[in-house]
């Protein structure tokens, strides 16, 4: 497997805040990879700086063999690296479908074959494809947010806490569709709060705390740790 993404000692601040302390990872292509830790741990700051939305003052973020690090957030989409903001961020006057060709923008491919292909993955999307998206369940708009990604081809995929505000049910099939885009090769760097459900699906896994990375392993070793269970999963 090459390594698609290999981020070595980022450090990010707001103001004097030091957000993120010499944080070092790295994805495989194929690989589910997930970042857990409690809510402002640094998760999202963490994806927002490999997406180019914030800056690092120090270190490398490396994709696909190419320094990063200051390249513009909208030409990194155009190169593959997608992320699935927090919170949806659909744009909610426009239609099902119309949403989806936003997604395709930079995409060189066939946009007719990656609508169906998106279709295929989540035909509840299908059906109410002339529907406004702000008027579609939390789920559905997660579903649209996934699909909306998924029509610019990414290398890699980052997804920003996608379980939350969902039922137990709607957490459950984001999940699988998770691991249905994994059987099909698409390489996933996954930050989320459900901490079982994001350790159930990973290959490899690191704990972010107040910044820093304090565990790593393989998704079942650090479920199976006691450390992870008695801070995120109740154990």
């Amino acid at each position: 497997m090459a390594t698609i993404l290999n981020v070595q000692d980022i450090n990010v601040y707001y103001g004097a805040i030091h957000a993120i302390k010499g944080v070092s990872f790295h994805v495989e292509e194929g690989e589910i990879v997930t970042l857990i830790g409690a809510n402002g741990a640094g998760k999202t700051t963490t994806l927002q700086t490999v997406s180019g939305l914030l800056r690092s003052k120090t270190g490398s973020i490396e994709f696909m063999g190419e320094n990063i690090a200051h390249i513009p957030a909208h030409k990194l989409v155009s190169r593959g690296l997608v992320q699935v903001p927090e919170g949806r961020r659909i744009f909610l006057r426009m239609s099902v479908q119309e949403n989806l060709e936003m997604g395709a923008y930079t995409a060189s491919g066939d946009t007719a074959a990656a609508m169906e292909r998106v279709y295929e993955m989540f035909p509840r999307l299908k059906e109410r494809r002339k529907q406004i998206a702000g008027t579609l369940s939390g789920g559905e708009q997660q579903m649209l947010a996934m699909g909306r990604a998924l029509m610019s081809e990414p290398k890699l995929m980052m997804l920003d806490e996608p379980s939350m505000g969902l039922s137990p049910i709607l957490v459950e099939f984001v999940f699988d569709i998770v691991r249905d885009l994994h059987q099909q090769g698409v390489t996933i760097l996954l930050v989320e709060q459900n901490a079982q459900m994001a350790l159930s699906v990973a290959d490899r896994a690191y704990v972010l705390e107040t910044g820093a990375i304090t565990l790593s392993g393989t998704g079942r070793e650090l479920a199976e740790s006691e450390e992870v269970k008695k801070a995120y999963l109740g154990g």
